[in-house]
């Protein structure tokens, strides 16, 4: 059974490798993705077209992660479109962090590949729903 729609996904994501092996996961699983490499990269992307989701890294070259995180939950344009953190930092606080800035899921790296399908799953359900 076929989805609706193709979800696309932005990738802001500063490590080449683990935004490699990111963006071949969710193509996998069907969905467009714009992978970029910068906070700024994103926000230009952005200014463009909003994606069904975003999925940023926690440590981009540019800014925190967390900090654009917040950014996006504060813009109106952005605001309604889910958002998951990943972050290599496991511990509780900053989870908690992540989610009191306006992230929608958090997914500790490396991830299981598993993990992230479900996650992103849950992600964009929401949105449908």
């Amino acid at each position: 059974m076929a989805d609706k729609h193709q979800a696309t996904i932005l990738l802001i994501e500063e490590d080449a490798t683990l935004r490699e092996i990111t963006q071949f996961r969710l193509e996998l699983l069907g969905h467009a993705v714009a992978a970029v490499a910068s906070g700024a990269e994103g926000i230009t992307w952005l200014a463009q077209m909003l994606p069904d989701a975003i999925v940023i890294g926690h440590f981009l070259p540019d800014m925190d992660g967390m900090d654009l995180v917040d950014r996006l939950s504060n813009d109106l344009r952005t605001s309604g479109v889910p958002v998951m953190l990943l972050s290599p930092h496991a511990e509780l606080t900053d989870v908690q962090k992540a989610f009191n800035a306006g992230a929608d899921d958090y997914l500790v790296t490396p991830y299981d590949p598993l993990m992230l399908e479900r996650k992103l799953k849950r992600l964009l359900t929401t949105v449908e729903a």
